[in-house]
C-alpha cells in the first residue's frame, strides 16, 4: 500500500510515517516545506502524481490561542488545505482519514463525548477542524475523521517535555485541575491509525488512550515516572486565563472504536512510562 501522510514534521504524522514502513508499506511524508496545502493546484499534482492508495491528513493549524486572532491563516490550512486535499483524494480514489479533535465539543458536562454528540466549538481553532469535517463529508462518501486529544509524541513539543523541561529548575507548578480529557502517545495512535485505513470501516471516530485525568494529575503521574520530586499545585482555569477558551470536558467515547473491532489502545498511564522510556533513550 503506498500512503500519503501530511503532517508528517508533526508529531502524529511523523510516527504514522514510522509505523507504515514497519508494515512495509511505501511511505510518503510531506510537511508544509514540501507541499503548500493552501495551494490547491500544488496539491492536486502532487497527489495526482504520487497515486497514493491512500492518504492520512494529520496536517493542521494547531496553535489554538494564536488561532483567534490568525483567522485566516487558521482558516485557509484548515478547512481550504482540507478541502484541497480530499478533493485530490477523490480524484485518484484514494481512501482518506482526517484527523479532528476534541475541540469540536463545547467541553460542557463530565460525560464522555459520543461520536453523534451535538458539535459547538467554543473557540476559531475548534471551529474550522469541524468544517474541515463538513467538507471531507461533503466530498467523499467513504471517509474516516478520527477525532483525538492531548496528543505527546518523540518528534515536537508537547505537555511532557514542556512539564520535564519545567522539573529541571522549579520544585513547585501551579497546573490546571478542572480541564479532563486522555493523553494520547502517538505511537500507539498511529498503529490504530494504519489498522483503519487498512479496512472499510469508514465513519467518524474518537481515540485517545485509555482513561481519563486532568491536566494536574497527567503532570504527576508525569513527575512520579520521572522520578522528580515536583510539588504539582491543581488551579482552575479562571487562575490560567488563555487567549482561546479550552473546554473543560474533553472526555470522549471510544465505544464505537470496539463496536467496529478494533483493540482499545493501553491506559495513558502505560503509554507515558513507553514514551518516556523512548525518550530517555533518545538523549543517551
Amino acid at each position: 500500500m503506498k500512503i500519503l501522510v501530511t503532517g508528517y514534521t508533526g508529531q502524529l504524522g511523523y510516527d504514522v510515517v514510522k509505523a507504515g514502513e514497519r508494515r512495509g508499506y511505501e511511505m510518503h511524508g510531506v510537511g508544509s516545506a514540501d507541499l503548500d496545502l493552501t495551494n490547491q493546484q500544488a496539491v492536486k499534482e502532487y497527489v495526482e502524481t504520487l497515486q497514493p492508495d491512500a492518504i492520512i491528513h494529520s496536517a493542521a493549524y494547531t496553535a489554538v490561542d494564536k488561532a483567534e486572532d490568525d483567522r485566516e491563516a487558521c482558516w485557509n490550512v484548515n478547512v481550504n488545505g482540507t478541502s484541497y486535499i480530499a478533493e485530490a483524494a477523490k480524484t485518484v480514489g484514494a481512501k482518506f482519514m482526517y484527523i479532528s479533535t476534541d475541540y469540536v465539543f463545547d467541553g460542557q458536562g463530565e460525560e464522555p463525548f459520543l461520536e453523534t454528540d451535538s458539535t459547538n466549538p467554543v473557540g476559531y481553532y475548534g471551529l474550522t477542524k469541524l468544517e474541515g469535517e463538513k467538507r471531507v463529508q461533503s466530498l467523499l462518501a467513504d471517509h474516516f475523521i478520527v477525532r483525538i486529544s492531548w496528543v505527546f509524541g518523540l518528534n515536537g513539543n508537547n505537555f511532557v517535555k514542556t512539564m520535564l523541561r519545567l522539573a529541571e529548575t522549579r520544585q513547585e507548578l501551579n497546573v490546571v485541575g478542572d480541564q479532563y480529557g486522555s493523553p494520547t502517545y502517538t505511537f500507539d495512535l498511529a498503529r490504530l491509525l494504519l489498522d483503519m485505513i487498512e479496512s472499510e470501516k469508514y465513519g467518524t471516530y474518537h481515540a485517545s488512550n485509555e482513561g481519563f485525568c486532568s491536566w494536574a494529575e497527567f503532570a504527576r503521574e508525569i513527575f512520579k515516572v520521572a522520578e522528580k520530586d515536583v510539588k504539582v499545585s491543581a488551579i482552575t482555569t479562571e487562575e490560567y486565563p488563555t487567549r482561546a477558551v479550552r473546554p473543560k470536558n474533553s472526555r470522549m467515547s471510544k465505544q464505537k472504536l470496539v463496536d467496529a473491532g478494533f483493540s482499545p489502545l493501553p491506559t495513558w498511564q502505560e503509554a507515558l512510562k513507553h514514551y518516556m522510556n523512548e525518550l530517555s533513550l533518545e538523549v543517551k
